[in-house]
């Protein structure tokens, strides 16, 4: 089945951007994921193609209008996949959430610009208002190729070796341990001696106190969701 995203954007020419690339690009071109970037101001319908007016109430900037949004939306295949706002107020993205979609058949993606969207069309679309970080993009383009990168990277198929995302990062709950390799010594440090002595049972003991204590010192939030193994 190939995961299908449909992106709605005022810059249509930003996509796929880096997911053309490398594995993901790959992927695309097998077919194991599609790509469509709708483009927002087709959907306007006076001269000037105008997609988005002041906000009520006053204040600076300008809000997307709901009837062009809508219309846009509206003009997709009505199906099951879930419907994403880009927005710094939504949930924070999550490996769980990117997991959940990866399941999926796939996505639709809107991309904020300006001050936001009005209120009426997330409530009426059922926008899913999802946030990557807490911090104030230009617009939602690098935000949703964000969310795809994630998403595309763990689709069957796509990673070459399937365990390389099994350790990594926010799978196990905790940030990743270390890593090392060849050659043995560079500038005077050598690659710690448990990781060439063959014993893996050493290694994996090794890279979980490693994940935990690295997890300790920049993610202490991370440890509450952590179950602790049993040790003896």
């Amino acid at each position: 089945m190939t995961f299908r995203a449909t992106v709605l954007t005022l810059y249509p020419e930003m996509f796929p951007g880096h997911l053309g690339h490398s594995l993901s690009g790959k992927a695309m071109e097998r077919g194991d994921w599609s790509l469509e970037a709708v483009q927002i101001r087709d959907f306007a319908k006076d001269k000037h193609r105008t997609v988005d007016d002041t906000p009520a109430g006053g204040g600076a900037g300008m809000v997307l209008k709901p009837d062009i949004l809508a219309q846009a939306i509206d003009s997709l295949a009505q199906d099951s996949r879930p419907r994403v706002l880009m927005s710094p107020r939504g949930k924070p993205l999550t490996q769980e959430r990117v997991r959940q979609l990866a399941e999926g058949e796939g996505v639709v993606i809107v991309c904020g610009r300006f001050e936001g969207v009005d209120q009426r069309v997330i409530d009426g679309r059922q926008l899913e208002e999802v946030s990557i970080g807490d911090y104030i993009l230009s617009g939602g383009e690098p935000a949703a190729l964000t969310v795809l990168d994630a998403v595309v990277r763990i689709l069957p198929g796509v990673m070459g070796n399937a365990l390389s995302g099994t350790h990594e990062s926010f799978e196990t709950g905790l940030l990743e341990h270390p890593h090392y390799t060849r050659p043995q010594e560079f500038e005077g440090v050598a690659i710690p001696s448990v990781l060439t002595s063959g014993n893996h049972a050493a290694i994996d003991k090794w890279r979980h106190e490693q994940a935990l204590a690295l997890t300790k010192a920049r993610r202490p939030d991370l440890l509450e969701k952590v179950a602790q193994p049993v040790t003896k």
